[in-house]
């Protein structure tokens, strides 16, 4: 089964990917110090500024400006921007961001930009490409399924401890554990096929953290509302012991592992630079704790949340005789249960990122 076909699009998944960027805007320094530490030589044409998982592209764009900026600051080489993403996603408002050059930011007559729609699990570039590469959360989606069926909850990591409705064995979760080492090992030498010698990769996504993990809170309402679904009658139990969302949350130490383990190739193409595991304030929840409009709140919730869960859930029931009827209910019951139980579904947005530099003739 195909993992997902994106994020909602139509604009959709631009209105309610304000944490995303929070997340993305706590490493934006390293970046920047990233691209001083480039090495534009006279065989340099010119400067490739790649980002996987570009979604709609309004939070690719302006990291692209960002990155635009500092490249200035030291050349005044033709730089190419690319946006890559499944083919499946909705590259529209990412065309029309991209087409005008006040909106994206872009107002240099010596940037170009492109999108490419493939695997990020691929090499998707020419090599010696890529002097800088991002991603921003896609690598939290796996590129398989591992397993039929995940019975007791629709998420590899499991329940949060203060919701702890439902369980994933340890057998289980390290048979996400491990296909999620092996995607984050393909998708660096896929990177590394593209980049320069000392070319950056920058890998940012979702985590898990001593006290918080992302997942808390998100999944829980979500496996309750799929939960009631079953008490309604609109799917079976065999329908939901088959469904779960097929995206693992690392911890830095998994997302670190890879670079350091001898036995892989991985460790030898590339050197880490910079590592952290951080939380970041989400905005919605700081705007529920200012006014307390629990209304507001809980849409706001919902739909971040339903921005990136609703193609799976659509793929894995798409033979459904009744799908938007119950692809609505579930989203609306997800809501509704924000609404009565906030604090149930309390909410934290911890993420993990490294930097990585491309080394030399590996």
């Amino acid at each position: 089964m195909q993992v997902t076909s994106g994020m909602i699009g139509h604009g959709f998944y631009n209105d309610n990917s304000a944490p995303q960027l929070s997340a993305i805007s706590y490493v934006l320094p390293w970046l920047d110090a990233a691209v001083d530490g480039l090495d534009l030589g006279a065989e340099t044409s010119t400067v490739g500024l790649v980002d996987f998982g570009c979604s709609e592209g309004k939070n690719s764009v302006a990291l692209s400006k960002r990155l635009i900026a500092a490249v200035r600051k030291t050349s005044d080489l033709p730089i190419q921007t690319i946006h890559s993403d499944l083919p499946t996603n909705d590259f529209s408002e990412l065309f029309l961001r991209l087409a005008s050059n006040s909106e994206a930011g872009f107002d240099d007559d010596r940037v170009f930009s492109a999108a490419v729609g493939g695997s990020m699990f691929d090499q998707l570039l020419p090599p010696n490409s890529v002097h800088f590469a991002t991603t921003f959360n896609a690598i939290g989606f796996l590129s398989d399924r591992p397993v039929d069926q995940l019975a007791g909850y629709i998420l590899p990591n499991g329940p949060s401890k203060q919701r702890g409705v439902g369980q994933v064995t340890k057998a289980e979760k390290k048979i996400f554990a491990d296909q999620a080492y092996t995607d984050l090992q393909e998708f660096a030498r896929a990177r590394a096929a593209e980049l320069v010698t000392g070319g950056k990769l920058l890998i940012q996504v979702f985590g898990a953290g001593d006290e918080f993990r992302t997942c808390d809170g998100l999944y829980d309402v979500l496996n309750d509302a799929v939960l009631d679904a079953v008490e309604q009658g609109m799917i079976n139990q065999d329908d939901y012991d088959q469904y779960y969302q097929p995206v693992y949350f690392r911890t830095l130490q998994e997302l670190r592992a890879p670079f350091f383990d001898p036995e892989s190739d991985v460790s030898r193409l590339f050197t880490l630079e910079q590592s952290e595991c951080y939380e970041v304030p989400v905005p919605f929840v700081q705007e529920y704790e200012k006014t307390r409009d629990i209304d507001a709140y809980a849409a706001a919730y919902t739909n971040f949340f339903r921005a990136f869960t609703e193609a799976v859930l659509r793929l894995n029931f798409a033979t459904h005789p009744s799908l938007d009827r119950f692809v609505e209910f579930v989203f609306d019951r997800s809501e509704q249960l924000v609404r009565e139980f906030p604090q149930r579904y309390e909410f934290h947005y911890v993420a993990v990122a490294v930097l990585l530099s491309r080394n030399a003739n590996c």
